[in-house]
């Protein structure tokens, strides 16, 4: 079946308004906020939903949908200007899952690993492979902080050695530390969902007997690690700094990233009289932070 989408434009101010406008007023099937103006959003705080200062809001309608009394019922609208700008597309028909997952494809991490979606061949079968399909919001390989922390898991000997992955998320680096040699992993995070989704990607990839997963809470008293990896963000690796030290073994090494290029100093200063820092990794805007501890 074909769709219409309707575009318009809205600020962080009014944009939750003219979202339950549309939802509720005009019978819209969906509604999608966009960046405007490519500004990223970092760091929210918990429970609060951050917008773009200027915020494009997508309304989908199906094929049958009467515009001419939509758009009459935005213009009578007191949430919007009077002069507004809009814009409505005829959307072709397509199978959209099937688009998504097409633009899903195996990831190559260093030499020998490659992250892989379940329905892609396996481009080298004798290689180091996960399989990981996108889902939830962790991680899958493809943001840049993700493709960091595996690169450096790649580079390093990992044979027989332990590992904690601290903030697991998917459980994407846990999984690939135990696949390049790892001998125990831990999987630590705050959210229950991404224990579950780190636990049932570990079976898929034939490793859940190798991964021990915890909330924070739950977790063994003096877990300590010969590596530890975390992929958060630049508040929590300065809040934790303490905590994380502690759990890498002496003479361990730690790599962090979920930091950006204008963060990366001042992140590494909280771990600078602790650890002997290698230069500062970077890909994109983003950091990889990486030492030896003393």
């Amino acid at each position: 079946m074909p769709w219409i989408q309707v575009k318009l434009n809205a600020t962080s101010e009014n944009a939750e308004q003219i979202s339950d406008m549309l939802m509720e007023e005009t019978g819209a099937l969906s509604v999608t906020f966009l960046d405007a103006k490519d500004v990223p959003i970092f760091e929210p705080l918990p429970g609060e939903t951050r917008l773009w200062g200027e915020t494009d809001i997508v309304a989908l309608y199906d094929a049958e949908t009467d515009m001419d009394l939509v758009i009459a019922q935005l213009k009578a609208s007191t949430v919007l200007d009077d002069n507004f700008a809009y814009k409505v597309e005829q959307l072709e028909d397509k199978d959209w899952e099937r688009e998504w997952m097409d633009n899903f494809h195996p990831m190559k991490f260093g030499e020998r690993l490659w992250i892989c979606p379940s329905w892609r061949e396996i481009p080298e079968p004798d290689a180091v492979n996960v399989m990981l399909d996108p889902g939830l919001a962790f991680g899958t390989g493809t943001h840049a902080t993700t493709a960091l922390c595996l690169e450096w898991l790649e580079s390093i000997d990992l044979k027989g050695k332990t590992v904690i992955d601290f903030g697991c998320g998917s459980g994407i680096l846990a999984i690939a530390a135990i696949k390049l040699g790892a001998a125990k992993v831990v999987g630590i995070d705050i959210d229950p969902q991404a224990i579950t989704a780190s636990k049932d990607n570990a079976a898929r990839n034939g490793v859940a007997d190798q991964l021990e997963l915890f909330l924070p809470q739950d977790q063994p008293e003096n877990l300590v690690a010969d590596v530890v990896v975390a992929n958060i963000l630049a508040a929590p690796l300065r809040e934790l700094s303490s905590i994380i030290t502690a759990h890498v073994a002496p003479g361990g090494v730690l790599a962090m990233s979920g930091v950006l290029d204008t963060q990366a100093n001042d992140v590494a200063s909280y771990y600078a009289d602790n650890f002997t820092l290698d230069a500062i990794a970077e890909q994109q805007e983003w950091c990889r932070i990486s030492g030896i501890k003393k």
